[in-house]
């Protein structure tokens, strides 16, 4: 694909397919990286927790860790030259607006990878060692109640990975041309 680099922030509950849809979302790009959060969340080797585990303020803080550590991520890669795609699990206002501070001006797409629940339960049964067995289930509802009406909202319970990455294309804006070069400084 030969467009002006960008941003896409991919999410979804558990079983919803960002992390394959993601991937192949990226190498559609000449220049495309993938951010996986949880990857950046397995970097904390001795003392991580996941959003279930206790203590659970600190469970939150390295949930919001990782957030600001994929945009930071993300930022960089974009400042040079290469489409980036993330996904993680945003379910509220919140950790979306890390990723807009982080992010800022630069401008993203969200993609709500939103298959009916059951299609992602039965979708997160197959997924090995990272299945999670239905303990998220709640966070189809929050997700749909906190950004409902947010980005890109796509209905993937019958598409394949392939046909939802056609979906996104089709459904994303153009990317904004690139802010002018700054003004030569006026000799003093």
């Amino acid at each position: 694909m030969n467009q002006k680099h960008r941003i896409f922030l991919v999410t979804g509950i558990p079983g919803a397919g960002k992390t394959t849809v993601a991937r192949l979302l990226a190498q559609r790009f000449e220049r495309g990286v993938h951010v996986e959060a949880d990857a950046l969340q397995r970097f904390i080797v001795t003392g991580a927790l996941w959003p279930n585990e206790e203590p659970h303020d600190e469970a939150l803080r390295q949930l919001s860790l990782r957030a600001t550590n994929a945009a930071v991520v993300t930022a960089n890669f974009f400042d040079h030259g290469f489409t980036v795609v993330v996904d993680d699990v945003i379910i509220g206002r919140e950790r979306l607006g890390i990723y807009e501070r982080e992010l800022d001006p630069r401008p993203f797409s969200l993609v709500v990878l939103a298959p009916p629940l059951d299609v992602a339960l039965a979708r997160d049964e197959t997924r090995g060692d990272t299945a999670t067995g239905g303990i998220w289930a709640h966070l189809d509802a929050e997700q749909r109640d906190n950004l409902g009406g947010t980005g890109i909202w796509l209905d993937t319970g019958r598409l394949t990975p392939e046909e939802t990455v056609e979906a996104i294309l089709a459904a994303t804006p153009p990317a904004p041309p690139a802010p002018p070069p700054p003004p030569p400084e006026r000799p003093r």
